[in-house]
C-alpha cells in the first residue's frame, strides 16, 4: 500500500488509493456533523479554498440548507474572482487515428465503424478560416494518439499553421493543446511552439477502473499518464489543465482524485491547475452507455461543479457542448468560467461538415452557433470574452495564480473582456446579438475600479469601432 505524499513525483503516492478510501470513509462518517460542515463553509466563504477532505464532507452532506449555502458561496467566489466574464473557445480535431483501446471512446483502435480522418495542413488552414469567420480567437487542439499518423511533428506543424492564418479581421491568438501524455522533451517543443495550456484528462483516478477501461495502447500505463502534468511542468509548460470524465467511476472518488492532483501540483511546483474540466460521458459511435452505471445526474453535476469552485477558487472551470443549454446555464452560475461555442467534435467539422460525418468523438447536446451562444450569455448578464492577453503578456503559471488568488486578475480581465467583445460585435455579431449587447459594454466599463484603466478602455473601444484590433492590458 502506497504512502500518501502530495510532494512525490510518483503517481501512486500523490494519487493514493488508500488516502482516497480513508477520505471517503471520513466523509461518510461526518456527513451530518453540522458543526464541522459549518466551519468548512465559513472557510470556503473566505475564498481560501478547501482540502480534499473538507470538499469530500460537503459532497457527502445531503442537507438541503447546506446545499443552498454551497451554491450561494460558489456564486460569490466566482463573482469575486471572475466577475461575470465567460471565456469562449472551440475544439479543433486534427485526427482521430488512435492506437489506444479506451472502451468509452469511439477512437479506440478496434472500432471499425468510425470514419478515420487526418487533416492535411491545407485542410487545417480551411478549418481555421471557418473558425475565424465565426469569431473565435482561442482553440483547443485535439487529436487521437498515433505515433505514425499523428506524431509530435504533425502537431507542431499544425500549431504553426493555425498561428499563421489571418483572415479578414480574424486570428487565432492562442492554441491550447489536448493530446496524449508525452515526454519532457516533447513538452519543451510544445512550449517553444507557443501553446497556451496543456490539457489532459485523467478520465478516472480510480486505478482499478482505469486499467479495466484502458486494456491496450500507451494510455493503459496509468502511472505514465497520471504523471504527465509533472513532465509538462518540467518541460516548461506552467499552465496545465486537468479533468475527469464523470460517469466512468464513482463520482466521489474522481472528485477527490481531481483535488489530490491539484494539491500535488501546488505542493511540488507551487502552481495548481490553470483549468479543471468536468465532462460527463456521452453517447458516441460504438459506445454502449448501459455499460457505464456511474452516470451523474444534472443535479449532482451542478453540486460537483460548485464544490470544485469552493475547493479550488482560482482555477478556470471548463464545460463543453457535451452538455445541454439548460445544464450549462445552471453550472455557469456556480462555477464554470469557460465554455465552447459552435463546436464540432468531428475531424474537418467546420469547413467540411458533410465529409466529416461519422468521425465524431462524442455527440453534441448544445448545437447553437457561436453567435447564438454569445447573445444568450449577454441576455443572462454575462460578458463573453475572447481574451488571450494573459498568455501573450506572460501572465502564466505562478504569475497568473498570484493575481487570480488575490482577485487582482480582474483589473486586467475586465477591460480585456470588454475590448474583445467589442471586436466580436463589430466583426461577427448578428442583429439580435447586437441588440442584446446594447448598453452592456458602457455599463461594464463604468464598473472598472481604476479611473486610468477605465479611460484607456474607453479610448481603445472607440478605436476598435473605427477598425483597429488587438488591444490588451
Amino acid at each position: 500500500m502506497s504512502i500518501y505524499n502530495p510532494q512525490s513525483s510518483t503517481a501512486e503516492q500523490f494519487i493514493s488509493h488508500s488516502e482516497i478510501v480513508a477520505i471517503l470513509d471520513y466523509a461518510a462518517a461526518h456527513r451530518n456533523d453540522m458543526a464541522l460542515i459549518g466551519d468548512i463553509l465559513t472557510k470556503a466563504a473566505e475564498g481560501r479554498g478547501l482540502t480534499h477532505r473538507e470538499a469530500a464532507v460537503l459532497m457527502e452532506c445531503s442537507d438541503s440548507d447546506t446545499t443552498e449555502r454551497i451554491f450561494a458561496i460558489a456564486r460569490d467566489i466566482k463573482q469575486r474572482i471572475y466577475g461575470n466574464r465567460i471565456v469562449m473557445f472551440a475544439p479543433l480535431y486534427l485526427s482521430n487515428h488512435c492506437i489506444n483501446g479506451c472502451t468509452y471512446c469511439p477512437y479506440h483502435a478496434t472500432n471499425r465503424t468510425i470514419a478515420r480522418r487526418k487533416l492535411s495542413q491545407e485542410q487545417i488552414a480551411a478549418e481555421v478560416i471557418a473558425l475565424q469567420d465565426m469569431g473565435h480567437k482561442r482553440l483547443a487542439l485535439e487529436a487521437g494518439e498515433h505515433p505514425k499518423l499523428a506524431p509530435i511533428e504533425y502537431i507542431l506543424d499544425s500549431i504553426d499553421t493555425i498561428y499563421s492564418i489571418h483572415h479578414r479581421n480574424g486570428a487565432i491568438r492562442r492554441v491550447n493543446v489536448n493530446i496524449a501524455a508525452t515526454t519532457v522533451e516533447n513538452y519543451r517543443r510544445l512550449r517553444d511552439a507557443g501553446i497556451g495550456t496543456y490539457i489532459l484528462f485523467e478520465e478516472t483516478y480510480n486505478r482499478e477502473v482505469y486499467n479495466r477501461l484502458h486494456p491496450s495502447g500507451p494510455k493503459s500505463d496509468w502511472a505514465y499518464h497520471t504523471e504527465a502534468m509533472d513532465r509538462a511542468m518540467e518541460g516548461g509548460i506552467d499552465d496545465v489543465g486537468i479533468g475527469a470524465l464523470f460517469g466512468l467511476a464513482d463520482y466521489r472518488y474522481d472528485l477527490i482524485g481531481l483535488l489530490l492532483h491539484a494539491e500535488h501540483l501546488e505542493a511540488r511546483f507551487g502552481v495548481g491547475p490553470h483549468t479543471i474540466s468536468v465532462p460527463r460521458i456521452r453517447p458516441a459511435d460504438d459506445i454502449d452507455l448501459t455499460k457505464f452505471p456511474n452516470a451523474v445526474t444534472d443535479e449532482l453535476f451542478r453540486r460537483i461543479v460548485a464544490i470544485l469552485r469552493l475547493a479550488v477558487p482560482y482555477t478556470g472551470m471548463i464545460i463543453s457542448t457535451r452538455e445541454s443549454a439548460e445544464c450549462r446555464r445552471q453550472v455557469l452560475e456556480v462555477g464554470v468560467s469557460q465554455i465552447s461555442g459552435g463546436s464540432r467534435t468531428s475531424v474537418g467539422g467546420y469547413a467540411e461538415q458533410q465529409q466529416s460525418e461519422g468521425s465524431e468523438q462524442f455527440d453534441i447536446s448544445d448545437h447553437r452557433t457561436l453567435d447564438q451562444i454569445v447573445g444568450w450569455l449577454l441576455e443572462l448578464g454575462y460578458i463573453p470574452s475572447f481574451c488571450t492577453a494573459c498568455y501573450r503578456e506572460g501572465r502564466t503559471g505562478d504569475r497568473f495564480m498570484s493575481l487570480a488568488k488575490s482577485g487582482a486578475i480582474g483589473n486586467c480581465c475586465g477591460p480585456n473582456a470588454l475590448m474583445t467583445l467589442q471586436e466580436y460585435l463589430c466583426d461577427y455579431a448578428s442583429e439580435s446579438t447586437l441588440a442584446a449587447a446594447k448598453g452592456v459594454i458602457a455599463a461594464e466599463v463604468a464598473k472598472i475600479p481604476s479611473e486610468r484603466a477605465r479611460q484607456i478602455t474607453v479610448e481603445r473601444i472607440e478605436r476598435i469601432v473605427k477598425g483597429e484590433r488587438d488591444f490588451r492590458f
